[in-house]
């Protein structure tokens, strides 16, 4: 009887194990890695010569520009650094992407949203590619990310532009007062704004 039960066990454990274990999709069906790629872009600009400029939008008609070193421009992409990864494969049930190119801008864009809009920090993210015969080239990213709680909403819009710049426009609600706006950019290549 003994030796009997002992690779029923096995099998049983075995059986549980390959069931449980998700399947990982090619790399072809992943969702594009936003958080890394961005994350190789603030190693860039660590590592360049590039000045940093942070430019405040006060209002429609004022601005104040600030330079910034290094340290304070990884402080500044924190808002980037922050979002949830949907390249991670928790997130691959939660959202769809969807494809599209768009012959005016020549970009194909590649845009990811929540099935449930309610429940995900991301409403939504899109990634735009120049095609190129001698290799695509990311160009843009832009994330639609929204904090709810109990006592306030902030809702942040976010454009990275590659190589170049990014900017954060961030709109908060607190209980019992007005909504509040507030944009910034932050400039590190003034040559490569195509």
């Amino acid at each position: 009887m003994k030796k009997i039960v002992f690779p029923i066990f096995i099998f049983t454990i075995l059986a549980i194990a390959c069931k449980t274990k998700k399947k990982e999709k090619p790399a072809s069906e992943r969702f594009f890695p936003v958080l890394s790629f961005i994350k190789s872009q603030i190693a860039l600009v660590d590592s360049s010569l590039y000045s940093i400029r942070k430019i405040v939008y006060i209002d429609s008609t004022q601005t104040d520009t600030i330079y910034c070193t290094r340290e304070q421009f990884r402080d500044l992409s924190s808002d980037f650094l922050a979002i949830p990864d949907l390249a991670a494969s928790e997130y691959e049930d939660r959202f769809k992407e969807e494809k599209q190119f768009d012959e005016m801008l020549n970009r194909v864009i590649i845009t990811y949203f929540p099935l449930e809009p309610d429940k995900e920090e991301i409403q939504k993210e899109e990634v735009l590619i120049q095609p190129d015969v001698s290799g695509d080239k990311v160009k843009s990213i832009i994330i639609d990310h929204f904090i709810n709680n109990r006592d306030s909403s902030v809702q942040k819009r976010m454009l990275w532009q590659v190589d170049h710049s990014f900017q954060v426009t961030t709109t908060r609600q607190l209980p019992g007062q007005p909504e509040t706006s507030s944009i910034f950019k932050v400039i590190w290549n003034e040559d490569d704004n195509e």
